[in-house]
């Protein structure tokens, strides 16, 4: 079931450079939710919670008056912050470097400097910005890091290459990385080629008002490409003429109106060939394959094949290598991969694809250098290069419990201490921020000492974030714990569903947070919908079920085995397919197999899913499930068994009917 998260622009904005939490399955606790924490918190602790929403919510007075209600309490650093930020903007700059000099080296200093920063790089106050941005711990902020470029380029350094390698999620550009973008034209470090990808990537990732903001650079006429976003049939029907702005507003509208109408696009861009520069051909064509692929068409390789020389996105990058790993076609693979810009290509996926590339092109030993880089990893791609070594994902030695120093160490920890008591009070936001920021130097044996901990507080998610991040000591049962082991073994041994399996998805779905809710309504540990909650309940025959139930522990796991179970019987006993079903919905898999020409390996499927949240969820699900069963049956497994192969169609399987 799907999980989103949902910010308040003041949240937002508090929090931008928070990259770690928002990879969070869970969500944070929702304002009502912490007015109910606050009511049953003691009077200092409700006061704090009103601060820090007065605060977030730019209420100076409200915070100011709070604050001084809490001048003993126990986090003073953060009734410092929410006392401070929302008069930011105004206050002395030696207040903001009292405030970074008394808290120095801990998570809300970082978070302040990382505010701060913003705006002295609106403000274009490079002297303080220069200074303080080396500070930056995380450097985890898109903008930032334009402006740090933005610096740069006012001292006339050349950073034209720098940007275009950063310049690569235009849903994180903000004032900043347009206002760059402005100032590398202006200063001709970046041409009309430049700017004008810029534009088209914008597009390409849903982002019509970036991208229109990036075509003032332009002599573009901004009704033409509000025309070619929103209306493009008609500027492609017409096809190109005229200069540069025309084509590139003929290339935009193709893309939009391929998506929907490939055959009359594909007219189009054949009709149009000769009034295109060799380049803009090839970019045409990229438009067309893009979304090609991600229909799985079977003509979106033939379509890659005439895009070598253009200047792709990073998704287009990688959506050529999928188009050529669904064809079978290891040749097209290779290139596609050494195409990718660098930082791509050192991605695990590619990594691990070049070498089967190259195993496929009889290769041997370039292929056995490119897994040996990932083999014994954990995630996805370390199983299956493991397996391509010749080896199977076998359970690791438990290390040594942490010691009762160990554990005094985490205790006593300032850091963990916070985040103990944040999440006391539902402000899971904050929690994590502190947990993690503790856990970035830790050696392995603080590492599992502070997972301990976790788990002593019943915080499973904390441990898990814990144990992950430990090199050379890793405990399974903190990596991949089985709470309610009791409940799971009843749910799923008289239907005979997979245990690992269950867990593999519970772990990616909620961490085992209990309360998580995404913004969609999908609840509990298997984060179900409330439809799909009511379907399961009335075909199992329970009686008594309400809505109000579906967070309690036992409900939520009956509830959610019993619709995986069906879903699995559904698609035929495939974990890829049914993975895939439970985040996506059922008919979706059937859809992408049913464009299969041949069975392929169900890494391949995988892989090629064109739903990016899908196809990340079915990695960590069943490389999950992998280290459970290994944990469970104490013996080697395979990940790719796991996967199995899927067919493009299969008689016996069971029509969906009316399976939400």
């Amino acid at each position: 079931m799907k999980l989103h998260s949902s910010w308040s622009l003041a949240a937002v904005l508090a929090f931008a450079g928070a990259a770690a939490t928002a990879l969070l399955p869970a969500l944070p606790v929702s304002a009502a939710a912490n007015k109910r924490a606050a009511q049953q918190a003691s009077s200092p602790d409700a006061d704090f919670i009103a601060l820090r929403e007065a605060g977030l919510r730019g209420d100076t007075g409200e915070a100011g008056r709070l604050s001084v209600r809490l001048i003993e309490y126990p986090i003073p650093s953060y009734v410092d912050y929410y006392r401070l930020y929302p008069r930011l903007a105004a206050a002395p700059e030696g207040e903001i470097r009292s405030f970074l000099e008394r808290y120095d080296g801990t998570a809300i200093a970082d978070r302040l400097r990382n505010d701060w920063l913003q705006l002295l790089g609106r403000a274009h106050d490079w002297r303080v910005f220069d200074e303080q941005y080396p500070r930056f711990v995380l450097n985890d902020d898109t903008q930032l890091k334009c402006y740090a470029l933005m610096s740069r380029a006012v001292k006339a350094e050349n950073v034209a290459q720098a940007a275009r390698e950063l310049l690569t999620q235009p849903k994180y550009f903000g004032d900043a990385c347009v206002e760059l973008i402005g100032r590398l034209a202006q200063d001709r470090q970046f041409g009309e080629d430049d700017v004008w990808r810029q534009v088209r990537q914008a597009v390409e990732y849903g982002q019509p008002s970036t991208a229109r903001r990036i075509a003032g650079f332009t002599d573009v006429n901004d009704k033409l490409l509000i025309q070619a976003i929103e209306k493009p049939a008609s500027l492609v029907e017409r096809g190109t003429s005229g200069g540069r702005a025309s084509r590139e507003l003929f290339l935009i509208a193709l893309g939009r109106f391929a998506r929907d109408n490939p055959e009359r696009a594909l007219v189009a861009i054949q009709r149009s060939d000769s009034r295109l520069t060799e380049a803009e051909q090839a970019v045409g064509w990229s438009m067309l394959a893009l979304q090609a692929s991600l229909a799985l068409s079977k003509d979106a390789p033939d379509y890659w094949r005439r895009t070598w020389d253009a200047a792709l996105s990073n998704d287009g990058y990688q959506w050529r290598a999928r188009a050529a790993l669904r064809a079978g076609d290891w040749p097209m693979v290779m290139q596609a991969i050494d195409t990718m810009p660098a930082e791509l290509r050192q991605d695990p996926a590619w990594v691990y694809w070049r070498g089967r590339a190259q195993a496929a092109l009889g290769r041997a030993d370039d292929a056995r250098r490119h897994f040996q880089q990932l083999a014994g990893q954990s995630h996805f791609y370390g199983q299956l290069a493991t397996e391509e070594l010749g080896r199977q994902i076998a359970p690791p030695p438990k290390p040594a419990a942490p010691t009762a120093l160990e554990l005094i160490e985490a205790e006593t920890n300032p850091g963990l201490h916070d985040a103990l008591k944040f999440l006391e009070l539902g402000l899971r936001f904050e929690a994590t921020r502190e947990w993690n920021w503790q856990l970035r130097r830790m050696t392995d044996r603080q590492l599992l000492a502070a997972a301990e901990l976790a788990r002593r507080n019943d915080v499973l998610d904390r441990m898990v974030a814990a144990a992950d991040r430990t090199k050379e000591e890793h405990d399974l049962a903190y990596r991949y714990p089985t709470p309610h082991d009791d409940i799971m073994h009843g749910a799923t041994q008289p239907i005979g569903l997979d245990k690992a399996w269950v867990y593999g998805l519970i772990r990616q779905e909620s961490r085992f947070i209990k309360s998580a809710r995404s913004v969609v309504g999908a609840s509990g540990l298997m984060q179900i919908m409330p439809n799909t909650a009511n379907y399961v309940a009335r075909k199992i025959g329970m009686t008594g079920f309400t809505l109000a139930s579906l967070n309690e522990t036992r409900t939520n796991i009956t509830l959610g085995t019993q619709y995986l179970n069906m879903v699995l019987a559904n698609l035929g006993g495939s974990q890829t397919l049914a993975t895939a079903a439970y985040n996506a919905g059922p008919g979706r898999p059937r859809q992408w197999r049913s464009q299969l020409d041949r069975p392929v390996e169900g890494a391949i499927f995988a892989e090629t899913i064109p739903f990016s949240e899908t196809r990340g969820y079915v990695k960590n699900v069943l490389a999950n499930a992998t280290w459970y069963a290994a944990q469970f049956e104490n013996r080697p497994q395979s990940l790719k068994s796991r996967l199995g192969i899927v067919s493009p169609r299969d008689a016996n399987l069971a029509d969906p009917g009316d399976l939400p």
